[in-house]
């Protein structure tokens, strides 16, 4: 079985504690539990989004954004996000997985099926 686990960072190698704020996301393409492929993509992050400056003013429709890089993924990898970015990212059907630290340990850990994903992670609005 091939699939993509898609993690939010700021420098490739640990978790975004912060979806909206991270600029880039590491992806793992995945062929029977064996990581086959490691690349970067740019996330569309509220920094480049001027209208979301309040935070709220904007922030459902730049989310849609937000996704399309992983709209190929299976699985999200993130520190915290707010709880329109978590409903939206299960809307899309990716498997959230709220988690910080290092990405590569994260990955491996998700593959042995150990992580867990921690709820009080996502903030409420």
């Amino acid at each position: 079985m091939t699939y993509k686990i898609a993690a939010v960072t700021e420098d490739g190698q640990k978790i975004s504690s912060h979806f909206g704020m991270a600029s880039a996301y590491r992806i793992f393409t995945v062929v029977d539990d064996q990581i086959l492929e490691e690349t970067q993509r740019p996330k569309p992050h509220h920094a480049h989004h001027p209208q979301n400056e309040g935070h709220h003013e904007g922030h459902t429709s730049s989310h849609d954004d937000m996704f399309a890089p992983v709209a190929d993924c299976k699985v999200l990898l993130c520190g915290g996000m707010g709880e329109p970015a978590y409903q939206r990212a299960l809307a899309a059907g990716l498997e959230v997985v709220l988690v910080g630290g290092d990405i590569r340990t994260a990955v491996n850990t998700y593959l042995n099926g150990e992580l867990a994903s921690d709820m009080r992670r996502v903030h409420r609005h």
